[in-house]
């Protein structure tokens, strides 16, 4: 009997022994998983101003300093990559000026429209996974969203809109009567909502209120709401968040770690993004998002909360740099779409606009463009091996136009570099004490 007890009780412990073991491992799998290591750490908080403050950038930062001060811009961040490795990421003037905060690549920056590039890779990875289609229809009864809230529709050639159609520009929504995307006073009133209304209830809204100003693919006009509906098509298919879609599945795969979806109010800024600012004597106006309340219309007057895959993401320009590697086409760092997929982007018919970027030209050089009130954002792949992020936080003169005073500055500082880095800053470590020698150039 004692040996018998003996021989169970041993049983029992070897069991709970083991078993405890095989919990650790599998806990610890899943641990891996949710809980980000010191690896995922974001690479702009590796970085500081100091590591692209270098001699042969010095006529590069002048050119920079000039442009800000020529356009009362506040704050920027630049950040520069030659042959898929970030050469160079800093930052100029403030984050905060009245707490005297210099921007350092460490601060997020909202990018408005260079959201919608996100938004059509994501898009486009769907369709890799066979899981969406570019003849896809979004509405009605046979469409993605044929949920009962979005099946009132009064134009029916709306039915017959498809993915394709809603990434290039061509569905027939345009602003006529205004953009939708940004009319959410209005239609809270005229839907009897209070505010914050949701981006499904401006969708709502147009498709039982709007007529198509054309029929979807005859040409092309561009449309904030559109986008919105991309990133509503991209919660159905994927039964989640569309941030979370996009973090998961397109970022965290490529070292990305500090790129979100932005708010609207100061208060809810980011501890690392910067403030922004507008343009001299700017007048206060009407809330989006709270009732009765006049603010500064880069916080609060634009609803970035329904904007969201249109015009909402934050990040750091060298991790926006790090997403334009891994779309742009060249081989030395694997893509995350298919070069089929690159090309769809960015082959386009006469009269249509690319997916997701803003232009392209006849030597294979990709730009986009963002603008909102409090800041503008241009990048840039060039056909030489040149991919540029340029983000600042003040409202510009110009508004949408502005990017091309952007891109003349930046082109004047480029030319003006001799000699380049041959460092890569995006597999920068802090280094050891002893390293004495941490760049090299060629």
């Amino acid at each position: 009997m004692k040996i018998r007890t003996f021989l169970i009780g041993s049983f029992l412990f070897l069991l709970v022994y083991f078993g405890e073991i095989a919990f650790s491992f599998s806990d610890k799998s899943s641990q891996e998983k949710s809980i980000p290591s010191n690896e995922k750490m974001p690479i702009s908080y590796r970085l500081t101003n100091n590591l692209s403050a270098y001699e042969s950038m010095q006529d590069f930062d002048k050119q920079v300093n000039e442009f800000m001060k020529t356009w009362n811009i506040v704050g920027a961040t630049v950040a520069i990559v030659k042959d898929e490795k970030l050469i160079y990421t800093k930052g100029f003037g403030y984050a905060d000026i009245e707490n005297n905060k210099k921007v350092e690549p460490r601060h997020l920056f909202r990018i408005a429209s260079v959201s919608k590039l996100i938004t059509a890779v994501a898009i486009m990875k769907l369709i890799e996974e066979n899981k969406l289609s570019l003849t896809d229809a979004v509405f009605g009864e046979n469409g993605i969203l044929n949920d009962t809230k979005y099946l009132n529709i009064k134009d029916k050639r709306v039915k017959y809109i498809t993915i394709e159609q809603l990434l290039n520009h061509t569905s027939g929504f345009t602003n006529r009567g205004g953009d939708p995307m940004f009319m959410n006073l209005y239609i809270a009133k005229k839907t009897n909502k209070d505010l914050p209304i949701s981006n499904e209830s401006i969708i709502q809204y147009v498709l039982q209120n709007k007529k198509l100003d054309y029929n979807p693919g005859r040409k092309s006009v561009y449309s904030n709401f559109g986008y919105t509906v991309l990133g509503k098509v991209i919660e159905k298919v994927t039964n989640t968040s569309y941030e979370s879609y996009v973090t998961t599945q397109i970022l965290n795969p490529i070292g990305i770690y500090d790129m979100h979806l932005g708010k609207s109010r100061l208060e809810d800024l980011y501890e690392n993004e910067v403030k922004y600012y507008g343009l001299k004597n700017e007048r206060k106006t009407y809330s989006s998002i709270e009732p009765n309340k006049k603010v500064e219309k880069y916080y609060g007057g634009n609803s970035l909360e329904s904007l969201e895959a249109a015009g909402a993401w934050v990040t750091s320009s060298a991790e926006l740099a790090k997403f334009l590697v891994y779309i742009d086409g060249h081989k030395k760092r694997s893509d995350i779409l298919s070069s089929e997929s690159i090309q769809k982007m960015t082959n386009i018919k006469k009269g249509m606009r690319p997916y997701g970027w803003s232009g392209l030209d006849a030597n294979n050089t990709w730009w986009r463009t963002g603008t909102l009130s409090g800041t503008s954002a241009l990048v840039k792949r060039q056909n030489d091996g040149i991919t540029w992020v340029f983000i600042m936080n003040t409202t510009p003169k110009y508004g949408a136009r502005f990017p091309k005073r952007i891109n003349k500055a930046m082109i004047t500082g480029l030319n003006t570099i001799k000699k380049w880095p041959g460092y890569d800053l995006f597999e920068y470590k802090e280094s050891k004490p002893n390293q004495n020698k941490l760049f090299t150039f060629n």
